[in-house]
């Protein structure tokens, strides 16, 4: 059975310091660092340097993203309370956000630092399974990101200020944070295992990322009970995820078919 020992991990001058801010952060240097390691292994090791020099924005723009996103969704509360937009510290952050934010500020810096966009995205995405399997546990602790009532041995204890009003008489659920960590370092291992068979394709392992990742996405979400906006019954992240895919389909036969052409 797994239960949050509480959000807080400590309290420096009386200021409470957050796990999922710690977990955020770790997986978010883990991530970049792993990017980094990447492309200098499988791409240009000089080249590799420059990654470190745009980092810090490339983490900002993407934190942005991910607030942004989660605030769009969750657009009937923020229309009312506009300035709580800017109280991340009460948490609110969405993967598909970040994702989105980060190609885009990937094409930008690729362009600045004139580097291949393809191989910072291949590197990047396969670098994000990893540090969304970290970053996942910081779910764990905010006692979020759960699936439907369950008694099975893995069970997640929900305390009852976190239950929807529709579950407030059950007390377990499905631990949804932890299969999607689970799926998510797997999805980095198959990734890491393609990297040089394919990088000679640079934007395969992207797309990779963006087909396998939905993909989990849409099975994980099928069991979740607190997503943020359903459309018709069906739940945002899903919608989204279904895009990614197919947008991720086009874009490995448009490589494969460019590769060809040469």
């Amino acid at each position: 059975m797994f239960r949050s020992p509480g959000e807080i991990a400590f309290n420096i001058f009386g200021m409470p310091v957050y796990f999922y801010g710690i977990i955020l952060a770790l997986s978010i240097f883990i991530g970049v660092y792993t990017a980094y390691l990447l492309y200098g292994k499988f791409y240009e090791k000089k080249a590799a340097e420059r990654i470190i020099d745009f980092s810090p924005l490339i983490i900002l723009i993407g934190i942005l993203g991910a607030r942004f996103y989660y605030c769009g969704v969750n657009y009937s509360y923020y229309f009312k309370h506009p300035l709580e937009i800017f109280y991340i510290r009460q948490g609110g952050l969405s993967i598909h956000g970040m994702i989105i934010a980060g190609i885009i500020s990937l094409f930008v810096f690729s362009k600045i630092y004139k580097m291949s966009f393809l191989k910072l995205s291949d590197v990047f995405l396969c670098a994000t399974a990893l540090a969304q399997s970290i970053g996942r546990w910081g779910n764990f602790f905010n006692s979020e990101a759960f699936g439907l009532p369950c008694n099975l041995p893995w069970k997640l204890y929900i305390p009852l200020s976190h239950r929807p009003l529709e579950f407030i008489n059950f007390e377990y659920f499905h631990p949804a944070f932890l299969y999607e960590s689970i799926l998510d370092l797997v999805i980095f291992f198959i990734l890491l295992s393609l990297f040089r068979p394919l990088s000679k394709y640079p934007g395969l392992i992207a797309c990779i990322y963006l087909i396998l990742y939905s993909i989990v996405r849409i099975c994980v979400e099928s069991i979740r009970i607190d997503s943020v906006l359903n459309i018709s019954g069906v739940p945002v992240a899903q919608i989204v995820s279904i895009i990614l895919l197919v947008t991720a389909c086009f874009m490995i036969a448009f490589i494969l078919l460019r590769k060809k052409s040469y």
